[in-house]
C-alpha cells in the first residue's frame, strides 16, 4: 500500500475519533514521525473536523440558564444556602454548566461530522477500488485481443509472403475416410527443404493430444515435426529433404516414432 492508498483508508479519521485500535494508532504515529506526507494528512483532517464541528455547532437557547437554576433549587436539601453562597451559584454554576453543554455539544458534532466524512471516505474507496478491478479487466481483455490479432495478423503476412516464393511448394492435404471434412496445406521450401503447416481447419485436439505431420519418402513415414496453434505457418517444423507426400495424424502428446493409421486425418501427395 502506497502513501496515498494509506491516508484514503480512513485510518487517520478512526485516529482522530479515537476509534483506531491500538496497533493501528501506533503504526499510524509512527508512519508520520517518518513521513510528512502523512502527518500533514493528520493535520489537515483534524483542521477539517474541527471547522466542520464549529460550523454545526448548536447555540445554546437565551432561557437555558434559568433553566439550569431552577433544576440546581428544586435538588436543594432542606437546609438553605448563606444569601453569599446563593448570590455565587447563579453567576458561576449556570456558566459553568453551559460551558460543559457547549463542549459537549462541539465533540458531538464532531464525531458526527467525523462519522460522515468516514463512511463517506469507506464508501469512495469501495467505489474507486471496483472501478480500479474493472479497469484493470478491461485492460487485460484488451491486451489479449491485441495479442491474438497481432497474431493473427504475423500468419496472414507469412502466408502471403510463401505464396509469393517462387522456391515455396505447397501440398494440400486433404481429410481421409472418417474425416473427410478435415484439410491442411504444407509449405515446403525446395531451397532450403524447411517445412511449414496451416491445419487451423483441423478439430481442436483432445486434452492429452497433438497432431503429429509426416513426410512419406521411399514408402516410408519419416516424423516432420508436432503440430500446435502457435506454430501455424510461423515456425519451422522440420527440414524434409524428399518426399512424395504429407500426412497429419493426431498422437499422443508429446509425439510418436510411427504414425497411428487409424488417426490419420488427412493426406496430399507432393
Amino acid at each position: 500500500m502506497n502513501t496515498k492508498e494509506y491516508i484514503s483508508s480512513g485510518i487517520i479519521e478512526s485516529y482522530i475519533l479515537g476509534h483506531a485500535s491500538p496497533e493501528e494508532a501506533g503504526i499510524l504515529e509512527c508512519v508520520m514521525k517518518n513521513n510528512t506526507e502523512v502527518k500533514e494528512a493528520v493535520e489537515e483532517a483534524q483542521k477539517t473536523l474541527e471547522n466542520l464541528a464549529t460550523a454545526q455547532a448548536v447555540t445554546p437557547p437565551d432561557d437555558l440558564r434559568s433553566k439550569i437554576w431552577n433544576k440546581i433549587q428544586e435538588q436543594q436539601t432542606a437546609e438553605e444556602l448563606q444569601p453569599v453562597i446563593a448570590l455565587d451559584i447563579p453567576s458561576a454554576k449556570p456558566q459553568e454548566e453551559t460551558k460543559i453543554e457547549g463542549k459537549s455539544n462541539i465533540w458531538k458534532n464532531l464525531a458526527i461530522a467525523a462519522s460522515v466524512i468516514l463512511i463517506a471516505s469507506i464508501a469512495g474507496n469501495m467505489f474507486w477500488m471496483k472501478e480500479e478491478a474493472e479497469r484493470k479487466i478491461e485492460i487485460a481483455e484488451m491486451h489479449t485481443e491485441k495479442q491474438a490479432q497481432d497474431i493473427e495478423m504475423q500468419k496472414m503476412n507469412q502466408k502471403i509472403g510463401m505464396f509469393s516464393n517462387p522456391d515455396m511448394q505447397m501440398v494440400m492435404l486433404k481429410g481421409v475416410e472418417k474425416h473427410t471434412d478435415s484439410k491442411a496445406m504444407v509449405f515446403w521450401d525446395k531451397k532450403t527443404k524447411d517445412v511449414y503447416l496451416s491445419a487451423e481447419s483441423l478439430p481442436k485436439a483432445p486434452t492429452g493430444m497433438q497432431y503429429q505431420l509426416w513426410a512419406i519418402a521411399d514408402g516410408k513415414p519419416v516424423s516432420a515435426g508436432l503440430y500446435s496453434e502457435n506454430k501455424d505457418s510461423l515456425i519451422v517444423l522440420a527440414q524434409v529433404p524428399q518426399a512424395q507426400a504429407f500426412a497429419i495424424t493426431l498422437e499422443k502428446e508429446g509425439g510418436s516414432k510411427e504414425p497411428t493409421m487409424e488417426n490419420m486425418y488427412v493426406m496430399g501427395g507432393v
